[in-house]
């Protein structure tokens, strides 16, 4: 079937391109691979969008974006995208479930962080474990928390939880950090515990996070460190697998964009976490999302 436009992701940045895109009136069909909400089904609670004064759960606020853009008549399939072309001025999209096309795409596949695959951390992510500093951090004030990562990310995240909490450590497995020489210095001035040739073994706890297990790396010596939180910052990865070739992408599979979101192919824009940005955020994913319903609009009506 032919769309004017289709949107390939679900969470926050697709379900409002889609909410955009249906209450104007532009024939949209919006692809998911799972279920529509992204990683917002995962967030135990999402305390920093606007106007929810008392927080909300991500499955809540997942299924309002969610029934808001079905109310103004949003299509949506379950399919994996495998490809992406351009052929002439129609867009084709090779899926697990055929083949579509349209005239103008928006790549809203987001991504997912990197995790550490140790005993504990899957069953206790939002029960301690944390993937976002800017998100959870004030539910930690004046707790035991730990950083894992030595990167810039890791090292700002830290930088933010003393905000809330003098008791941080920063776990990195090497020698040194990774980190830009500037956040280094700043680290310096905060209260961060740091250990370094350390490896994170085991989150320790059942219904809450108590501890987390390391390894030093010289000493080969094994430990736990009594913490409330465990924040994990050691990458993240885009959901950019499929084939399209002339899409630009970073060297971490992050979608090129300029300001107003247009990829390097005419009529394609990204929004959200697959696109190269420095703030992944439900807000910012939600506002891209609105940017690129309105160019993919006035990319529609002027070619």
């Amino acid at each position: 079937m032919h769309y004017e436009l289709i949107i390939v992701g679900g969470g926050p940045a697709g379900l409002t391109a889609g909410l955009y895109a249906a209450r104007s009136r532009i024939k949209t069909l919006l692809l998911e691979s799972t279920g529509l909400g992204g990683q917002m089904l995962k967030t135990y609670r999402i305390d920093n969008w606007p106007g929810s004064v008392e927080g909300i759960s991500g499955y809540d606020l997942a299924t309002q974006m969610q029934d808001h853009a079905l109310r103004f008549g949003l299509q949506t399939q379950i399919a994996n995208l495998l490809a992406l072309k351009a052929v002439g001025r129609e867009k084709i999209l090779v899926t697990d479930q055929g083949e579509l096309s349209c005239r103008a795409v928006i790549i809203a596949t987001g991504a997912h962080q990197i995790c550490l695959n140790i005993p504990g951390e899957a069953e206790l992510t939002g029960k301690g474990v944390s993937y976002c500093a800017t998100c959870d951090a004030p539910f930690y004030r004046k707790q035991r928390v730990a950083v894992v990562g030595g990167g810039d990310a890791a090292v700002e995240e830290a930088l933010y939880l003393t905000r809330f909490t003098d008791q941080v450590k920063l776990i990195h497995r090497r020698d040194e950090l990774r980190a830009s020489p500037v956040l280094q210095e700043d680290l310096k001035k905060n209260p961060v515990e740091m250990l370094l040739s350390h490896i994170p073994l085991k989150v320790e706890g059942e219904n809450a996070v108590k501890g987390l297990w390391v390894k030093n790396l010289k000493t080969n010596e094994e430990r736990l460190l009594e913490l409330d939180g465990v924040f994990i910052f050691v990458g993240t990865a885009p959901h950019t697998e499929f084939a399209a070739p002339g899409l630009s992408k970073n060297q971490h599979g992050f979608v090129v964009t300029d300001q107003f979101l247009n990829t390097s192919l005419p009529g394609v824009f990204a929004a959200g976490d697959c696109r190269e940005n420095p703030l992944k955020q439900v807000v910012t994913a939600a506002g891209e999302g609105a940017l690129a319903a309105h160019m993919a609009q006035r990319f529609l009506e002027t070619k």
